[in-house]
């Protein structure tokens, strides 16, 4: 095989119901000079075994087998194998569109641009919901611009971005962005490990797109984020979630600060620590805690001093008035007020996801509100 132009990183875990589906959407892309480099994670299911097959069928596709180490290691293990001149980040229980690479790939050679993004479509079980992060069919940033538009952004919302608060993290996802690997390799841009900081994308475009000197935006919805895996670690409850994110928001305010970077940068981290509140807090019902319990671990949190000075520094002008109500409640220090709101939240999102009776996909928190 020639030289591949793409190496796209598969980390695996125990997603042997979707892994078919999604190493096939990447094995028949109408751009063919690709590896796919799977890091099966110490599976106890039968993921190696479906590895193993779709291998035998395509020498493209490696397969390499550690002992279960996390995300963050299987995907820093995969850069060890690396060989292409770009490299895409697909979760094992996600696909893409058959010209995703295609589209990608020519975006950024044609622009010599450093990091191609794209849209992307949210897939329940019964549904099907596009969520365009660009307005534009294709938008070329330049180094100020992507400064500003979307390094910036991997801190947090600011100034009008406010008014859609659920769109946080709409862009800090690994996925759905073609990456140059020699910006990767030669800079030693590597993840932190979830364990420590939790949820591990935004810090990686943090220090990614540091280096970015051109990027090329597409509107196209290329990538397939699946919402219905009921086994997802972001559905399930985290009892070190707060202690992570403490060390995430530590790391954040060192980088702005060994950078020198801008006030804006840290209004964003500002608003982000703030808005995470509600993540907590929604991780905090998903417990088998007592309401009291719930309630006291409320009040710790805002009484934390990073919260408290987050709750009293956040633009608050620009919010939904639901969420007014929320983060008035916590800038109160209304623990009571912040668990009922939470309660009501919680009821409202089971309802929603189920159907004529049937429960469907729970929410992947951490990927829509972080």
């Amino acid at each position: 095989m020639r030289h591949p132009e793409i190496s796209i990183i598969i980390p695996v875990f125990n997603t042997e119901k979707y892994l078919e589906k999604c190493v096939m959407s990447i094995l028949n892309q109408t751009f063919k000079n690709i590896e796919v480099i799977c890091i099966n994670d110490g599976s106890s299911d039968n993921s190696e075994q479906v590895l193993k097959k779709l291998a035998a069928k395509d020498s493209r596709l490696i397969c390499i087998n550690q002992k279960n180490e996390g995300l963050s290691a299987a995907r820093n293990t995969a850069l060890d194998y690396v060989t292409g001149n770009y490299i895409m980040y697909v979760d094992s229980d996600d696909w893409i569109g058959l010209n995703t690479c295609e589209l990608l790939q020519r975006a950024i050679v044609e622009e010599n641009a450093d990091v191609a993004l794209c849209s992307y479509i949210r897939e329940f079980s019964h549904k099907s919901l596009p969520k365009k992060i660009f307005k534009h069919k294709e938008e070329v940033l330049g180094q100020a611009e992507t400064s500003t538009k979307l390094h910036r952004r991997m801190f947090g919302l600011l100034g009008k971005q406010m008014s859609h608060p659920e769109n946080a993290d709409a862009i800090v996802t690994v996925w759905a962005k073609l990456y140059k690997t020699d910006i990767i390799k030669n800079n030693q841009i590597k993840f932190i490990s979830t364990k420590i900081i939790g949820s591990e994308d935004a810090l990686f475009n943090i220090y990614y797109f540091g280096y970015v000197k051109k990027s090329v935006c597409l509107s196209d919805c290329l990538y397939h984020y699946r919402k219905d895996n009921e086994v997802s670690v972001t559905t399930l409850y985290k009892e070190r979630l707060f202690i992570q994110n403490q060390m995430k928001y530590d790391l954040m305010e060192m980088y702005i600060e060994e950078h020198s970077l801008s006030t804006e940068y840290k209004k964003s981290l500002t608003n982000r620590i703030a808005l995470s509140l509600l993540e907590l807090g929604l991780n905090i019902m998903e417990s088998e805690k007592k309401p009291y319990e719930k309630i006291t671990k409320l009040k710790k949190i805002l009484s934390h001093e990073r919260y408290k000075k987050a709750f009293q520094e956040m633009d608050y002008s620009q919010l939904p008035f639901y969420w007014k109500l929320f983060y008035g409640s916590a800038k109160l220090n209304f623990a009571l007020g912040v668990y009922g709101l939470l309660w009501a939240i919680s009821k409202l999102r089971n309802k929603s996801n189920t159907v004529k009776g049937k429960k469907y996909e729970p929410i992947k928190i951490q990927a829509e509100v972080r």
